[in-house]
């Protein structure tokens, strides 16, 4: 655990309980916020992860790019903010910081080594790479903004279910989810879990369109981890850690 630094204190003003995930449910009290955490930036960004082990977090590579500093942040048991600093981070080798704007290719996913381990009610994540069909409803969780442009209203981890919707990318890398109404994931929801019925993290979130006016609340895209799981295997191991998987 690392004191507060002028930079975060910024950011984790950003983050104080509220809402997130536009058009979703409090689910702050659940296995999957349980998984969860926050990741901050010295430059005042925030982002959801996913608890992989005490020690490591998986979240999207623009949460984690170097040149800035990070922190992983959570509360404690008395609702005190607490920050792990970083000792450790591997972007993705396919991750391509203008695929967006050029429209191409990206495995937008990272992982971070903690420097102190996470308390025991953080239970790490299970991965799935079951394949899903169109049309199967999806749970993306984060602790993103509950109003486009509001960064005051980050802070509260919330999810929202929507369908599946084709096509999942040329090269099967992407999940894309869709709902009947203005919901999905939004600034600060990046990182955070896709998953299935049963909690399995399909995917993390890297992405959302808007909805008529809105920012947020069209087309929500994560990176599925089923075709990165040697990827994700390999750095784990060489911290000494496992994914797990179904």
């Amino acid at each position: 655990m690392i004191r507060l630094h002028l930079p975060f204190l910024a950011a984790l003003l950003l983050a104080t309980p509220a809402h997130a995930v536009v058009g979703g449910t409090d689910a702050s009290d659940t296995p999957l916020a349980h998984s969860s955490v926050m990741v901050l930036s010295s430059r005042g960004g925030v982002c959801t992860g996913i608890v992989l082990a005490r020690d490591v977090v998986l979240t999207a590579a623009h949460c984690a790019a170097p040149g800035v500093e990070h922190r992983v942040h959570f509360r404690d048991e008395s609702g005190a903010p607490v920050m792990l600093g970083i000792a450790a981070r591997v972007l993705h080798p396919g991750y391509d910081a203008g695929a967006i704007a050029g429209r191409r290719r990206s495995i937008d996913l990272a992982l971070l080594r903690t420097e102190t381990a996470l308390p025991a009610r953080f239970v790490p994540a299970s991965l799935t790479e079951a394949p899903v069909a169109a049309g199967t409803p999806l749970t993306l969780g984060g602790y993103g903004v509950a109003r486009p442009g509001d960064h005051r209203s980050t802070g509260t981890f919330r999810t929202a279910t929507m369908p599946l919707v084709e096509p999942h990318g040329p090269s099967r890398i992407l999940a894309w989810l869709k709902g009947p109404a203005a919901s999905g994931a939004c600034e600060g929801d990046s990182g955070g879990p896709i998953v299935t019925a049963d909690g399995g993290v399909l995917a993390v979130t890297t992405w959302a369109s808007g909805s008529g006016k809105s920012a947020c609340g069209g087309v929500s895209q994560g990176v599925l981890v089923g075709p990165q799981r040697a990827w994700i295997s390999r750095a784990t191991a060489a911290w000494g850690a496992e994914a797990r998987w179904e």
